[in-house]
Formats: C-alpha cells, sequence, structure tokens
C-alpha cells in the first residue's frame, strides 16, 4: 500500500473501516450482559479483561476473546455497559467484575477507545496488585474535540480538558510499575493526531492504514496483544 496515490490509501482505509463498522454494528447483540470469567479460572492463571468504546458491546470483543483462550491457563471476560456512565462509574464496575476472580489471578486489561481509558483509570486509582499490564486499542488519552456536547459521563470525560484525562496522564508515571501499551491507529478519523494519544510514559505501536474500528479485527493487533500477554505471563510466572 506505500506505493499507493495517498488518495487510493485514503480510499482503501475508509474501505476497510467502514467493513469494521459494520461487523461491529452485526455483533452489538452479542454479550449484552457482559462475558463473566469461567468459574475455572484458578489462583496463578490469567485473565484478559476486554473493555468496549462508547456505543457498542462485548459482542464487538468477540474475535479478540476467541484469540486470546485459545491458550491453556489464558482466560478472558469482557464487560457490557452503556453510553451513559463516566469513567470513575465504570472503573467501579470493573472493580466488580474482577472482585469475583481469585487473589492471586494476573490481570490484563485491554480495552478499545473509551475501554482503554477505563483500564488505565482502574489501574491508577484501585491499587489492584492483580493487574500485571494494560493495553489501550485508538483510546483517546489526549481527549476528542467536542466530546462533552454529548452531554452524559463518559462523553465529557473523554473532552481534552477533562479531570480524568488530566489525571490518568499525571499519574501515568506513579504507575509505570504497571507497563502500558497504546496500539495506535495511524489512519483513526476519530482522533485527531492519533500519536498524541498514546499514554505518556508507556510503549507505543503505531499501525499504518488502520482505522478506529478496524484495529478490533485486524488479525496484527490480535497477534500483538496475544503476544503481550503471553511474553508478560511468563515474566511474572
Amino acid at each position: 500500500m506505500a506505493d499507493r496515490p495517498s488518495w487510493t490509501r485514503a480510499l482503501v482505509n475508509a474501505g476497510r473501516e467502514a467493513l469494521a463498522f459494520g461487523r461491529q454494528a452485526w455483533l452489538l447483540r452479542h454479550d449484552l450482559e457482559g462475558a463473566p470469567a469461567s468459574a475455572e479460572v484458578r489462583d496463578g492463571e490469567d485473565v484478559v479483561v476486554l473493555l468496549h468504546g462508547l456505543f457498542a458491546t462485548a459482542g464487538g470483543l468477540r474475535p479478540m476473546r476467541r484469540a486470546i483462550t485459545r491458550h491453556k491457563g489464558v482466560h478472558a471476560a469482557a464487560m457490557t455497559y452503556p453510553p451513559g456512565p463516566g469513567v470513575e462509574e465504570l472503573a467501579e464496575r470493573l472493580a466488580a467484575l474482577v472482585s469475583e476472580l481469585p487473589g492471586a489471578a494476573r490481570l490484563h486489561l485491554v480495552g478499545h477507545s473509551l475501554g482503554g481509558v477505563v483500564a488505565r483509570f482502574y489501574t491508577q486509582e484501585a491499587g489492584d496488585t492483580r493487574v500485571v499490564q494494560t493495553i489501550s486499542m485508538a483510546s483517546p488519552f489526549a481527549g476528542v474535540v467536542g466530546a462533552s456536547a454529548l452531554g452524559f459521563g463518559a462523553a465529557r470525560d473523554l473532552a481534552p480538558d477533562s479531570a480524568v484525562l488530566r489525571k490518568i496522564r499525571l499519574a501515568a508515571s506513579a504507575t509505570a510499575n504497571v507497563p502500558h501499551l497504546s496500539i495506535i491507529a495511524a489512519a483513526d478519523a476519530v482522533l485527531r493526531s492519533p500519536v498524541s494519544h498514546a499514554l505518556p510514559g508507556g510503549e507505543v505501536i503505531v499501525l499504518e492504514g488502520q482505522g478506529h474500528n478496524t484495529v478490533l479485527f485486524d488479525e496484527e493487533v490480535a497477534r500483538i496483544v496475544e503476544r503481550r500477554i503471553l511474553t508478560r505471563r511468563r515474566k511474572t510466572c
């Protein structure tokens, strides 16, 4: 794709993003109550908790959950929430979800868009020592211009000047013991200057040609997440 004219690349990226948006819309009907982890999770095993973005459900994360859980001892859970609650309330719901897991389980928090913000906020505020890493995909740590105009809590928390985002950015270095990976979609049409949305101090991977929703279903993204989980698992075993 690098040899194509810029307008052709833009057209291809837009087409891929439209297909990803349609696929996510089709999956919305699934997992409306979320997808809790298996009751068979044991101490020392890994649980990947996936968090979706605005106007989505845990159903959109099904393909990634399938890729992750093919490994023995690695479980997955996902949370569904409406677009209204703010980041702090969603973090409280996340706390309730993971409270059902064993005290010695290892938690990997993976979030798309808003979900990545919730994952990091929980990590910084809850003091849950089970969290071994956070991963965000196309998450707006620098804020979304005009988001507060939507009027509900989560949207206000995604405004560039929100207290929640400022708190996350300022505390990023203080919680560096819990590593973070920002997966950036270089062709993200939702976020201005996508690279500027990486969490300060964390590791960054920029993927050319990826859009805001394309990252949910891209095989390379799934491999990156899968690899990070398995690598971190070995380091903490």
